[in-house]
């Protein structure tokens, strides 16, 4: 429709815009409606309920309106649940029917209980984060290996739409393949496009259980220290600056951060890359 509605021509004598929107078959309406911008303080709140999350991740939406409201934000519980729904944070919480699962013809197990990871490539995992700029935010999308925790791909998007998630996991897999791929239940994993892209190179589908957070704790790790260490230090004015410096945070990352659980070993070394 936004392509029709482009062709209307307002300055076109022959042809009222009455007219013009009966033959393009665009209701009138559209051509009149003003885009209402966003509201200031859905994007404050998303950027303070974003820092939450990431300090608080075990806070329900109760919990999070009381800080709000303790810092005289009047807000109050819908407001928040609608925002955090918006951010894509709810299905971590361990709470019935508040994430957006897809609604795949088949269902796969959670592979991971009892497992020893005990090499690159073994397990690798994927999410979604919101990232917030200066002005509006984005997701941001990883694939990470479990045992070296480098992160594989990333890539970022301005909606939740799956589209992002299979970009990564298509860059992810031109530089190799795991044994076991886990994720949780969310529709942009969950969708046949994406399962199958695993299932056609022999790989493992591995699910999370329904608000069991610590199933894809190493990916809950890696946007803890990316937030912390990046994106809260900046403040991003346009994707393509936040795609910038994120490419070179995820080299500093992967080549030279050194993390204690490796042995003081970069991600990198671990993985072989």
């Amino acid at each position: 429709m936004n392509t029709r509605l482009s062709w209307v021509d307002e300055g076109f004598a022959d042809l009222s815009v009455v007219s013009q929107c009966a033959l393009l078959e665009v209701p009138r309406s559209t051509w009149y409606y003003e885009p209402v911008g966003p509201d200031p303080l859905d994007d404050f709140l998303m950027k303070r309920l974003d820092r939450l999350y990431t300090e608080l991740p075990f806070y329900g939406v109760r919990k999070m309106t009381a800080v709000l409201q303790a810092e005289d934000l009047l807000v109050g519980p819908k407001r928040v649940r609608r925002l955090l729904r918006e951010m894509g944070l709810m299905a971590i919480y361990p709470k019935p029917r508040l994430s957006v699962p897809g609604s795949p013809m088949q269902r796969y197990p959670y592979l991971l209980r009892g497992v020893a990871i005990e090499r690159p490539n073994h397990v690798w995992s994927t999410d979604i984060t919101y990232l917030p700029m200066a002005k509006g935010h984005l997701y941001l999308t990883a694939v990470i290996d479990w045992y070296s925790r480098f992160v594989v791909s990333w890539e970022l998007a301005d909606t939740l739409e799956a589209e992002a998630s299979l970009a990564a996991l298509d860059r992810a897999l031109e530089r190799g393949c795991p044994e076991i791929f886990n994720n949780d239940q969310g529709s942009q994993f969950t969708c046949a496009a994406f399962v199958n892209r695993l299932l056609s190179k022999g790989i493992k589908v591995s699910w999370d259980g329904r608000g069991r957070c610590l199933d894809n704790v190493f990916v809950e790790r890696l946007w803890r220290t990316v937030k912390y260490e990046e994106v809260y230090l900046k403040a991003y004015e346009s994707p393509k600056e936040a795609r910038t410096s994120l490419a070179e945070y995820f080299r500093f990352y992967n080549e030279r951060r050194l993390h204690q659980n490796l042995n003081y070993r970069t991600p990198g070394d671990v993985y072989g890359h």
